[in-house]
């Protein structure tokens, strides 16, 4: 079904959805082919630093992730998407070059500030303006198979820096890397000038009682008008950053679907992204050899890329197979850390791939149910969320491994989905937002 915005219809296969597409598809690519990603732990020790001084360096990139996620959101509500896709390489690849250029513990420190920067300023954003394009060609049914796709190839090009980290190296130390890696960064910048935006009022958004009255703007960015894209009131006033923060605010608080697909990206995210670092040591724990720890580890990265893939499979579970794909995942998690075995392995790979797929459909769920002009705010407060609830779980495995090993604690890690699976299968949510006629949720 096409929404009703005034245009011809658009099909999901149309010349401007392919291109939203692949420039996505670059984009992701490009921003994750950052060649300091398996060496730059190496880089610190190198400079002097110690395990200390290292830590510190990772909460410093941590915090300045958090307080920045949600204002960045509403600045990219209140201003342009598509810039914020365009300045967030250009943060990492201004902190990647202080790291080559002047390697010490300041140099590190405000590389992280800027590197969580560009991270925050392109959450929320990226979704929020691939899904409004999808909806406004009438494709947002596809919405859930494009990021899926988008993260396959992000997770794709974290594989090629591994490969490509070592020859570099070689040929021409951490300056080359470094350089590898600033090049990656503008080049994805370069790319983001292609994204589509278009943020004329969409005539079939629905206001809402419980939320402030504002609307979209009418600039046609994508038509060629000035590029502000700012969040209107339905009079035509243009509604600040502030007023747009509070809106998305309001949105996520206010609106019970709304807050509980929040919930659910931060819940069904957090964990396994968490539990990503420690893979290693897992690997390490089963009794290979260290140069086959790789080989495992290859493993579970290629479940991730099938999950990612599986995202137009996964979009017609109802809420209880996404509760059974949420409860098969945590279990092959548990058996497959508990086993001991390389060949275990499997078990975990498969695990990765449910939770990955799981992720995506939960992104797919928020995105439908979000009604208001601050999409990129409400999907910013999910990824503070996220970052906010991956700090306990450090916390948590920190503990736990310490008490009783690995793979106790990934086993233990497993239980949060187990929980979540049983409130989903019990209280099953199947509200949709009546905004977009016969449009169906991913999940539920």
């Amino acid at each position: 079904m096409t929404r009703p915005t005034g245009k011809a219809p658009m099909t999901p296969t149309s010349p401007r959805a392919r291109r939203l597409a692949g420039t996505l598809y670059a984009y992701a690519f490009l921003t994750d082919l950052v060649l300091l990603y398996p060496v730059y732990a190496l880089l610190f020790a190198d400079t002097g630093l110690s395990v200390g001084q290292i830590s510190s360096l990772f909460v410093i990139w941590s915090l300045a992730s958090i307080v920045l996620e949600v204002p960045s959101g509403a600045w990219a509500d209140a201003t342009s998407r598509r810039r914020m896709l365009c300045l967030a390489p250009l943060c990492t690849a201004a902190g990647f070059a202080l790291w080559t250029l002047a390697p010490s513990y300041p140099a590190f420190a405000a590389g992280f500030v800027l590197w969580g920067a560009g991270g925050a300023l392109a959450s929320g954003a990226t979704e929020a303006l691939v899904f409004d394009e999808l909806d406004r060609l009438g494709a947002a049914d596809r919405y859930a198979r494009v990021i899926g796709r988008a993260r396959t190839a992000g997770t794709v090009a974290v594989l090629g820096s591994i490969v490509l980290a070592a020859p570099v190296l070689g040929f021409g130390g951490y300056p080359a890397v470094g350089a590898a890696s600033v090049a990656a960064c503008l080049l994805a910048a370069a790319v983001a000038v292609r994204f589509p935006e278009d943020r004329r009022p969409a005539l079939s958004t629905k206001r809402r009682p419980d939320l402030p009255v504002v609307g979209r703007a009418a600039p046609t960015v994508g038509s060629g008008s000035a590029d502000t894209g700012a969040v209107a009131d339905p009079d035509g006033d243009e509604l600040g950053w502030w007023q747009g923060l509070r809106a998305g605010i309001a949105e996520a608080r206010g609106d019970r679907p709304v807050r509980r697909a929040v919930l659910l990206v931060a819940g069904v995210s957090a964990v396994w992204g968490a539990l990503d670092e420690y893979t290693p040591l897992l690997a390490r724990d089963t009794g290979v050899a260290l140069t086959s720890v790789p080989l495992l580890l290859l493993i579970v990265t290629v479940g991730q890329i099938v999950g990612g893939l599986l995202a137009p499979v996964g979009q017609r579970f109802g809420t209880r197979g996404y509760a059974l794909l949420l409860a098969g995942s945590a279990l092959a998690l548990a058996g497959g850390a508990l086993a001991g075995h390389p060949a275990a392995f499997a078990l975990v790979a498969v695990a990765f791939c449910g939770l990955q797929l799981a992720t995506v459909l939960a992104d797919a769920r928020l995105q439908t149910r979000i009604a208001g002009p601050a999409r990129a705010t409400v999907t910013s407060l999910a990824g503070m969320g996220t970052d906010l609830t991956i700090i306990v779980v450090y916390a948590g495995y920190g503990l736990v491994a310490t008490v009783a090993g690995n793979r106790v604690a990934f086993a233990v890690a497993a239980v949060p989905y187990l929980l979540i699976a049983a409130v989903l299968a019990i209280r099953p949510t199947g509200e949709r937002r009546p905004r977009t006629p016969a449009r169906a949720a991913p999940v539920g």
